[in-house]
């Protein structure tokens, strides 16, 4: 099988790097997803309702560029080994600690910040790995390490089952576990061989300039940011508001709303490994496209289906195309990135994309709300809309498939 004879051929440091950042990413994408499936007990708790909570979520998404850059630029000057240790630490003690907010205002508060430490995360996981694999590898490795998202939703799908004894609160809580990972970055897991070799050739501890590094490439960035747009609208709004649909729609118990999130996840994972690797034969670009239009005729068994098993069997297919396009996206923005900027570049785009797709679960609960809470349609319509402009965005835009890193500073495609 492909997939595993390119993992079994990374070495013992190129492997560390791989586990370090799809566990940072996993884990990152756990502590997330946790508050997701409790929106409604906090609105409860905090006399509110699901729409005014959702707005947690926009918050954390509009924090995370900002975190993006500040931790991508870090990592660009010092590393990306510590500054994504620093990262790991911030943001798990910011997930914990929004577990004793004494009101919404303070959670609020607390999920913004959170987002500003998740933004950190993702770039600088993404280019250490891709940094020090082979370009051979690239596609499947990106399939995997995207898959730390649903594989993180799927940990906290399982953690939803301790909601009836521990409240939200408990549940919350769990978001410490990632703080365990800066132990085995810290033992086990080397600097990126690329920004090593880069550091050589300039003083130490002077990073390029961002804006040095974009000579020329500002261009680049803007489709960049509107791709990531289109990519974010297509996860967050099959995803995020997910659980709810189920519970507040179809009124399903929480062991039932646990069962078919987890399927959800485990049509993601196929779906970011088959389309990751398949984009090493047919190039990112067409496997994006191919990707993205296989959700259309999934839709209507995706959301208008009313039994448990046809609901399964929607969400499973449904996020083989959403989560295998998303598959591709860490080695294409890698591939992207000028040189000099990688630590930033992809993470920054990614989550501008997000700041400008930040406003979709509070869009789509109150779309959801005023037809009678029916967030069947909410959902198919945000899904069917983004994975045709997706398609044609990503169609019409550059590739660089292949492309050697550590290059000349401000080398792009």
């Amino acid at each position: 099988m492909v997939i595993v004879d390119e993992l079994r051929a990374l070495n013992r440091q190129q492997g560390a790097a791989f586990i370090a950042a799809l566990l940072g990413w996993t884990l990152d994408a756990f502590d997330f997803f946790l508050l997701t499936f409790v929106l409604k007990d906090i609105a409860t708790e905090f006399h509110s309702d699901v729409k005014q909570v959702a707005v947690a979520i926009t918050l954390t998404l509009a924090a995370r560029p900002v975190g993006a850059y500040v931790f991508g630029r870090l990592a660009d000057t010092f590393g990306r080994r510590p500054i994504l240790m620093i990262d790991v630490a911030v943001y798990a003690v910011l997930a914990f600690a929004s577990a004793f907010s004494p009101n919404l205002v303070t959670l609020l508060v607390l999920r913004t910040l959170f987002g500003f430490a998740m933004g950190g995360e993702w770039g600088i996981g993404a280019s250490l790995a891709l940094e020090t694999i082979p370009p051979k590898s690239r596609g499947v490795v990106s399939g995997i390490l995207q898959e730390g998202y649903p594989m993180g939703f799927f940990l906290a799908s399982l953690a939803n089952l301790a909601l009836p004894s521990v409240g939200w609160r408990g549940l919350l809580m769990m978001s410490a576990l990632p703080a365990l990972l800066i132990l085995f970055i810290r033992s086990q897991v080397p600097e990126s061989p690329a920004w090593e070799a880069a550091r050589q050739t300039r003083v130490a501890g002077q990073g390029v300039s961002f804006a040095k590094a974009m000579k020329g490439r500002w261009g680049l960035l803007a489709y960049v940011v509107v791709l990531m747009t289109a990519f974010n609208f297509f996860s967050h709004g099959t995803q995020d508001l997910y659980p709810t649909f189920l519970r507040v729609q179809h009124k399903f118990p929480a062991g039932t709303v646990t069962a078919l999130t987890m399927v959800l996840n485990l049509g993601a994972i196929a779906g970011g490994l088959i389309f990751g690797a398949l984009s090493e034969r047919i190039g990112r670009r067409r496997a994006i496209v191919i990707a993205a239009l296989l959700a259309l005729p999934i839709i209507p068994l995706w959301a208008f289906s009313t039994t448990p098993l046809m609901l399964g069997l929607g969400a499973f297919l449904i996020q083989i195309s959403v989560q295998g396009a998303w598959g591709v996206v860490p080695a294409h923005l890698n591939e992207l990135s000028p040189e000099g900027a990688r630590g930033a570049f992809p993470g920054f785009a990614y989550q501008l994309g997000n700041l400008l797709a930040a406003g979709n679960a509070t869009w789509q609960a109150g779309l959801a709300e005023s037809r009678g809470d029916n967030y069947g349609f909410a959902l198919a319509a945000v899904c069917g809309v983004v994975a045709v402009v997706l398609a044609l965005v990503t169609w019409f835009g550059p590739e660089a498939k292949g492309r050697a890193f550590g290059t000349a500073v401000g080398d792009a495609p």
